[in-house]
């Protein structure tokens, strides 16, 4: 009785509803957005790509969320971290790779904005922009038509604890509580912006700032991909119901440098990194599938041999795909007259 209790306990998954081949599937995301984080730290080293920000040591919280989400209704809004949730809803490592490298098929933006700014009309990822938090406001929006056209999707939107501090956020936290709207804020405290720790920039849980709108405000660890899956389903739940938004804060630790251009440990020590990533949530995932016996020592091996692969050819792919026409810089700046686009 004692080992059947154990085995219950143990096995987490099947009382959210999820199946065995989905929580594999979850750390096979997970795994790959890591080696892709890896990867393109390597390129930008060697001179292959000019810019890399890295979303290592958030992985879970995003694979989680994206689980949670319906992948083929709802509108989603990512921060430039959310190389896991992009990977999730549909992303392809080669698409990625082809925005790192700035080339033309790049399905984002043709190469144009930095790596990390995702869009994508055929997977519903709005375009993000480089100022931080503007994209909570435009995910309320999505959920404004959501309620105004009644259909039954919902936004879902990612940002930094940093961001959460500018008035896009507390503008549009508003705006959703007045009016019951259809949409999950998710922030992801990564425990720094930038190079400013959380006790710097916080007087108070992210969450519970939820209260002064009229909605849930709710703290969920990041590093784990099952209690996310949890806070955002019954979030999702509640905002389909008509019953509007939630604030989800994802606790866990940015174990990267800020960006390619970052010297992180010019503002904390390597001891405290260290830490950090002995509650890694990658790691984390994979001894709990270990411990239910459905992964092992080989299908380890033989998924690191796979990412790998798929990693080699969307680099190749990338690497050798043209760049842009100095000409389309002028794409989508200008107005065309109606004679040019008719020969188009």
């Amino acid at each position: 009785m004692e080992s059947q209790n154990t085995a219950t306990t143990l096995n987490r998954h099947k009382q959210l509803g999820l199946s065995d081949g989905q929580v594999i599937d979850m750390y096979r995301y997970m795994l790959l957005s890591r080696k892709y984080d890896e990867r393109s730290l390597l390129l930008q080293r060697a001179g292959k790509i000019n810019f890399h920000v890295s979303g290592i040591g958030q992985e879970a919280a995003q694979v989680g969320a994206a689980f949670a989400l319906d992948r083929e209704q709802d509108y989603f809004l990512p921060y430039y971290r959310d190389y896991a949730f992009v990977l999730s809803v549909g992303m392809t490592t080669r698409e990625l790779m082809l925005s790192v490298f700035a080339k033309a098929e790049d399905p984002n933006s043709g190469g144009r904005q930095m790596p990390g700014h995702f869009g994508s009309k055929r997977l519903r990822i709005v375009t993000g922009s480089s100022p931080v938090t503007t994209q909570v406001p435009h995910a309320v929006g999505f959920a404004l038509a959501a309620k105004m056209q009644r259909k039954k999707f919902v936004s879902f939107v990612t940002f930094g604890e940093g961001s959460s501090n500018q008035g896009d956020f507390h503008e549009a936290c508003n705006f959703a509580g007045v009016n019951k709207l259809p949409v999950i804020i998710m922030c992801e405290n990564n425990q720094y912006a930038i190079s400013i720790p959380a006790h710097k920039q916080l007087g108070g849980k992210i969450s519970d700032r939820a209260l002064g709108y009229g909605f849930p405000g709710v703290r969920v660890d990041g590093n784990d991909p099952l209690e996310v899956y949890r806070v955002v389903k019954e979030a999702r739940e509640r905002a389909i119901a008509g019953e509007g938004p939630t604030l989800i804060e994802a606790m866990m630790y940015r174990l990267s440098p800020h960006s390619t251009s970052d010297n992180d440990l010019a503002y904390r020590t390597k001891e405290e990194v260290d830490e950090a990533w002995s509650k890694d949530g990658v790691a984390a995932f994979r001894s709990y599938l270990t411990e239910l016996g459905l992964w092992s020592d080989e299908q380890e091996r033989d998924m690191i041999a796979e990412c790998n692969l798929e990693l080699k050819e969307a680099i190749e792919y990338a690497d050798n795909a043209p760049f842009p026409k100095p000409e389309d810089t002028l794409l989508h700046v200008y107005g065309e007259s109606a004679s040019k686009e008719g020969q188009n």
